[in-house]
């Protein structure tokens, strides 16, 4: 475990969240959600994870502007993170809420079939 990549993510974390919250000028970013940062060992890339309210076009549009204000996103952290090296990043649509929903959809489903054949159901 790298502790100072760990360091650095939650750093990323918590002032990405920020200057989304500030807002940038870009309308094809949504309601975004920060989930996670993975940064490299060798500190060189940062992956950032979100989520976003609305459908799949509206994921897909607001990875394209997330991805499009990154070199600005980038250059802000660099202000905070006063390293040598500021990370690349890049920003992935995390779908593990929407791989959860599912699970949780089939379970229900699956419960209600079962509550026909369950002996205390009688």
């Amino acid at each position: 475990m790298h502790k100072r990549a760990d360091k650095v993510a939650e750093t990323i974390h918590a002032t990405v969240s920020t200057i989304l919250v500030r807002g940038l000028n870009d309308p094809r970013i949504g309601f975004v959600t920060i989930t996670g940062v993975e940064v490299t060992d060798d500190l060189h890339l940062a992956r950032i994870f979100f989520t976003v309210i609305g459908d799949e076009e509206a994921q897909k549009n607001t990875e394209l502007g997330l991805n499009s204000a990154a070199r600005h996103i980038r250059h802000e952290l660099g202000k905070v993170l006063k390293m040598r090296y500021t990370p690349d990043i890049l920003f992935k649509y995390d779908h593990s809420q929407d791989y959860g929903r599912r699970i949780d959809t089939l379970l229900r489903e699956v419960g209600e079939t079962d509550d026909g054949n369950n002996p205390q159901n009688r």
